[in-house]
């Protein structure tokens, strides 16, 4: 039986914290290692992680050192560097080389989103990976999603063939206004879809709780590490194939490991525990918004404004590395930004908790709006 666990390429220890390059060799080679000795098998690299190196990484830390029958192997194809449908074909043989594989046993379309997709659909992408799927170069294909369920739905009915995708799903998420990981996870199972998790410990923000919150952890399972709740979280949802951890220590990998090895779903008890740290997670926000959505009634400008108090929340509760402004660049395809705001006083006069939201929105601009 599969093992759930999967090694994220995205986040390798660094020897310099400043230099997303300076990939330590020896710690990741361990890691890797180690990894494969513990029975699990599935590494995930795309072609943008570590600066355009995690590739070549994966190559001499796996790929080199391992037969190729030991290990399970994805990257994708970055819808964001594409101009012409001629740029599949050169990325994907570009990847081939610096894998060092004749072969993918997962591929993904990278980052759908609305934007993303219409870059896919221009450039045949999905045409393109059935090809190298025929021609033997690909096992499996699929796609990585950030964006709505409504899209997820459409993409899904327009390409039947597509095997599995991959969705941010942790249980801060489950029912964000914004990010709807519960419904995303929803549509990918009415389609009958092999789903893979990305983020499940939300950039590490799950692993680093607050006091009170990392309490409630504790006193339900004192010898859990924290960051297991939300890997098991991910890992106990019926069509869940594997969920991704991006481990940047060996110490990481070792916890990762020992909770996976034997895994266990997730007990009602288990549940409880949960759904008590999201109350307390969602109770220390900077916005208390209620998503009534009354704000946003007859708004000139069709600012999406609970959804982007929604993100701006979990930005404030990450601890590193955050998709909240993927999500809110994602909005901004369909609503107003929060730049957008004329002060009108609409908003301000309809709300039943009298936020500010005016003032609100200039944060959430220099926060989402700026590089």
């Amino acid at each position: 039986m599969t093992k759930k666990l999967g090694f994220g390429c995205m986040r390798f220890p660094l020897l310099d914290a400043n230099d997303n390059k300076s990939m330590d060799f020896e710690q990741i080679c361990h890691m890797v290692d180690t990894f494969l000795e513990r029975g699990f098998t599935y590494f995930d690299t795309a072609y943008m992680y570590h600066e355009g190196q995690s590739e070549c990484m994966v190559k001499e830390a796996l790929v080199k050192r391992h037969e190729r029958n030991t290990f399970t192997l994805t990257t994708k194809l970055p819808t964001m560097f594409l101009k012409e449908e001629a740029d599949n074909a050169r990325i994907f043989m570009e990847q081939l080389n610096k894998c060092g594989v004749d072969y993918f046993d997962y591929y993904l379309i990278h980052n759908l989103s609305v934007k993303n997709y219409a870059i896919a659909k221009r450039c045949n992408c999905f045409a393109f990976i059935e090809q190298m799927k025929r021609e033997g170069k690909i096992k499996h294909t699929g796609f990585s999603f950030h964006d709505t369920p409504e899209l997820l739905d459409e993409i899904l009915h327009n390409h039947p063939e597509i095997e599995f995708v991959q969705l941010q799903i942790n249980y801060l998420d489950w029912d964000s206004e914004s990010i709807q990981s519960r419904r995303c996870y929803e549509v990918a199972c009415k389609h009958h879809k092999q789903i893979i998790v990305m983020e499940p410990v939300k950039g590490g923000s799950l692993a680093k709780v607050p006091k009170q919150v990392e309490s409630v952890f504790l006193n339900a399972d004192p010898h859990a590490s924290i960051a297991s709740w939300a890997i098991r979280f991910a890992a106990s949802l019926d069509h869940v194939y594997m969920v991704l951890s991006g481990m940047s220590t060996y110490g990481q990998l070792l916890d990762n490991t020992d909770y996976m090895q034997n895994f266990q779903p997730l007990t009602s008890d288990d549940c409880k525990v949960i759904e008590k740290a999201v109350t307390l997670l969602k109770s220390d926000t900077i916005i208390p918004c209620t998503a009534c959505e009354y704000c946003v009634e007859g708004c000139p400008k069709k600012i999406a404004i609970p959804k982007y108090f929604a993100l701006y929340n979990m930005e404030k509760q990450c601890d590193g590395f955050s998709t909240q402004k993927l999500y809110y660049k994602n909005l901004n395809q369909y609503y107003g930004k929060a730049s957008d705001c004329i002060a009108c006083g609409q908003c301000v006069q309809s709300c039943p908790q009298h936020l500010h939201i005016i003032e609100h929105l200039k944060t959430i601009s220099e926060t989402f709006e700026t590089e």
